[in-house]
């Protein structure tokens, strides 16, 4: 079992100085739980860097959440420059329905912007699941808002990275025998964005792990 009392005092000293609120410990609790019964046998450095993504894409709430594609049109180009341009961030600035079906329209097995799909699927949950395809996957394309519930939202996040379902590479791609890449993890997830702050979340988080005898 993994000590808990040790996990939250180490947290609490590296990534949560001004302290933790109870929604975010119920969170980590969560997310333990699952690893506990489920993936207990696997390498600790998994959980890590599970913990690490979560904080990362919930901005440290732990609790699933919904995208905020709240964007000003400054915001739109650095982050959707492929969809926009000067003239169409401008127009589509700070209204996140159109925003979200322009920005997914026609990928992610999403139709093109005129079908809603893109605002339908917007990323949800402890990872940000996005797209059509991706809610069929976990069998919540007809009830999307499912990807916010805890249950649901924990077991897309350990699926989707320790199998590779969100881009391809897995978990075990870059923790095994032979490699330990803090960085480079983040392809699980996306290309490389805030990689380097990713894997210094995932080294304090690994720290945290130890063992105590179950009762």
């Amino acid at each position: 079992m993994i000590n808990h009392t040790f996990f939250f005092y180490h947290i609490a000293d590296t990534l949560f100085k001004t302290g933790m609120s109870p929604s975010q410990g119920e969170g980590f609790e969560a997310i333990l739980a699952y690893w506990e019964g489920q993936h207990a046998q696997s390498d600790d450095r998994w959980l890590a860097y599970v913990l690490a993504t979560a904080y990362h894409e919930t901005g440290a709430a732990m609790q699933p959440v919904s995208e905020n594609l709240n964007y000003g049109a400054p915001g739109l180009l650095k982050t959707f420059p492929r969809y926009f341009t000067p003239a169409e961030a401008a127009a589509y600035a700070r209204k996140p329905e159109k925003i979200a079906n322009r920005a997914y329209a026609n990928r992610l097995g999403n139709g093109n912007e005129a079908s809603g799909d893109g605002w339908t699927f917007r990323g949800r949950g402890l990872v940000q699941i996005t797209g059509r395809a991706n809610y069929r996957t976990y069998g919540i394309e007809q009830t999307p808002d499912a990807a916010l519930d805890d249950a649901t939202a924990t077991r897309i996040l350990f699926d989707g990275m320790i199998h590779g379902r969100f881009t391809g590479k897995s978990l075990g791609d870059f923790f095994n025998d032979r490699t330990e890449d803090w960085s480079g993890a983040r392809q699980i997830i996306n290309r490389m964005d805030r990689a380097d702050d990713v894997a210094r979340y995932a080294r304090a988080f690994y720290a945290s792990i130890s063992y105590t005898k179950a009762a």
